[in-house]
């Protein structure tokens, strides 16, 4: 949340340089609040811990959101009850026939990495989410898979397979510390990761609409900025659970697949050890950051979004 302080005084300026959200007197008293409008295109089998995840972060600000929970439209799930997704979603395609506008839209990852983007199923009412983000969803978020596609599809950025699955917990960069939706991060943030392919920093490098705001060493860019789209990208996990790292790599080893144990993510290596969350203050501060933002910069009268 903002904070108001005279125009004049040092520390606005200072602050300001700093990415603290500095206000004047006169744009807080010219403030209209309402609830915001967050919606969770959910593409993750599991929908109901992903839903879980993005709520508890997107919930934990004091402003209060009007969550909402869309599917592709021809898509069955089948790993969540059909009565659940009968209650709780809505098909993209009744979303868009009703004109409906969202201040904020998370689009998730899902587990298709080795498919080529075109051979998707849903592939093309995808990119028509895409499109209609750009008249109808103040900010999106794309995450993992979601934020590969969404730059891929923008911009042309290339996702590239990997030899070995990016797995474990892995130190970023913070590079762009004045960044609004950096505010609070440490110099150095853990994050979980959890992938078979890649973005590479020369593809990004190439594409100047995209800044890059984490990086690791290890695991390549992390978080992306794309303003011209009003979109960021994040190829890593900040949402998992202390616990999600552990089922997957519990589950690979149950069904016999080759997997390593996740990297810096049990005490010691050591899978018989229960794994410490290292990661949820970040999570909160980011997407908290993002949430604020919206606030900040979001039209009141909803019919405007869109506009830019």
């Amino acid at each position: 949340m903002p904070i108001t302080l005279n125009e004049s005084l040092p520390a606005y300026r200072i602050l300001s340089q700093e990415g603290v959200m500095v206000m004047s007197p006169g744009r807080a008293a010219t403030q209209d609040i309402r609830p915001l409008r967050i919606a969770l295109l959910n593409l993750m089998p599991k929908k109901i811990q992903t839903e879980n995840q993005f709520a508890r972060l997107i919930g934990a600000t004091p402003l209060q959101i009007d969550f909402q929970l869309i599917r592709m439209s021809d898509h069955e799930s089948r790993n969540t009850a059909a009565d659940h997704m009968e209650s709780f979603y809505r098909p993209f395609r009744d979303v868009e026939a009703r004109g409906e506008k969202f201040d904020g839209l998370v689009i998730t990852g899902a587990p298709i990495e080795h498919l080529p983007f075109e051979d998707v199923t849903y592939w093309d009412e995808l990119t028509r989410v895409f499109a209609w983000t750009q008249t109808h969803v103040h900010s999106t978020f794309g995450v993992c898979w979601g934020g590969m596609a969404m730059a891929a599809h923008f911009h042309g950025l290339p996702k590239h397979p990997l030899p070995a699955k990016a797995f474990g917990c892995f130190r970023h960069t913070n590079l762009a510390p004045a960044s609004p939706y950096l505010r609070g991060f440490s110099d150095e943030v853990l994050v979980p990761v959890s992938r078979w392919t890649e973005v590479r920093q020369d593809d990004v490098d190439a594409r100047p609409a995209l800044t890059t705001l984490l990086a690791s060493a290890d695991v390549g860019p992390c978080l992306l900025a794309d303003p011209g789209h009003r979109a960021l990208y994040v190829f890593n996990h900040f949402e998992y659970d202390s616990t999600t790292l552990k089922e997957e790599y519990d589950r690979d080893v149950a069904a016999g697949k080759p997997v390593n144990v996740p990297a810096n993510y049990y005490p010691g290596d050591d899978p018989t050890r229960a794994p410490a969350n290292r990661w949820r203050s970040h999570a909160h501060l980011l997407y908290g950051n993002w949430i604020n933002e919206i606030y900040q910069t979001t039209w009141y009268d909803m019919s405007r979004i869109g506009e830019g």
